[in-house]
């Protein structure tokens, strides 16, 4: 690891930022000094604003992608290198596109967790489905946060720093006991391997995702399916179910109620309520009809 890649891991510690964050933003970082062939600390803002232009016009990248790299770069030179020669006003953000997201029916969240290739992608599945965790809350998750006493699960240290608390499914507690019987467990629930990142420490919230993507895979879902999805279909189906908007704000960990309510454009109750319009019309006989 190169000197100045430490320096930006430990402002990027300091500062609490999520491991899958901290990946990406030194993967980001890394792919800019390969582009032009030289140490960020050698580049200025011209090479900036052409690279932002390759990533938009040339790789064709999403803007969300894009996004991201971006804020890498900002962090680097900004809380990294403390540069006061770059304009960061000139490194805008790209529009990214307001999509909602991807719901799965409760059906195809059947097939999904059916379809997982082995034990450890089944109970992730199940996990995500009935708890609304995050990929990286789901990976550190300890055995001692699982509470059949209070039928609680305690999510550790989520988005924005925070502890939560999440109901514990019956149904899921009767899975996680039979997990515990067979992997037996002692910090970590899922705990990595020996010749991975050892047995004292959680699986990588990449194997979250490879979870979500090999079981959707043999499924034959043909939508995008990333555990993010599960989460998403978790706040949907308890919408569906009767929760009022303010409970799920919770249970999610939505530090707004603006993130919450992208629910209600998702949820079939909340759609169908309303009677549509043309329903209380009463239409005239198109000419074919009246010809008969």
């Amino acid at each position: 690891m190169t000197p100045l890649r430490q320096r930006m891991l430990h402002e990027l510690q300091r500062r609490n930022y999520s491991p899958s964050t901290i990946r990406g933003y030194l993967n980001a970082v890394s792919q800019f000094a390969e582009h032009f062939h030289r140490s960020p600390e050698q580049l200025g803002p011209e090479h900036l604003r052409r690279y932002q232009r390759y990533l938009l016009q040339e790789k064709k990248l999403a803007p969300s992608t894009v996004e991201m790299r971006i804020s890498a770069l900002r962090f680097l030179y900004k809380r990294t290198l403390r540069r006061r020669d770059l304009a960061f006003d000139d490194l805008i953000f790209p529009k990214v596109p307001q999509k909602l997201p991807i719901v799965l029916s409760q059906e195809e969240v059947v097939r999904l967790i059916d379809s997982a290739p082995n034990r450890l992608y089944r109970i992730l599945l199940l996990l995500l489905y009935a708890t609304g965790a995050r990929r990286a809350e789901a990976a550190r998750i300890m055995v001692e946060d699982i509470d059949s006493q209070r039928m609680v699960i305690h999510i550790r240290q989520g988005k924005g720093a925070k502890d939560r608390d999440v109901p514990l499914s019956p149904k899921l507690l009767e899975e996680l006991r039979s997990w515990w019987r067979w992997k037996k467990p002692q910090g970590y629930l899922f705990p990595s391997t020996e010749g991975h990142r050892g047995t004292d420490q959680p699986i990588s919230d990449k194997t979250v995702w490879n979870a979500c993507h090999a079981a959707a895979t043999r499924a034959g879902l043909r939508k995008k399916i990333h555990p993010h999805t599960l989460r998403h279909s978790y706040a949907t189906h308890l919408l569906e179910a009767g929760a009022d908007l303010r409970t799920i704000q919770i249970l999610m960990g939505h530090e707004r109620l603006e993130d919450t309510t992208v629910y209600l454009q998702l949820s079939r109750r909340h759609l169908h309520a309303a009677v549509n319009p043309l329903e209380q019309i009463a239409l005239p006989a198109v000419e074919e009809d009246r010809r008969r």
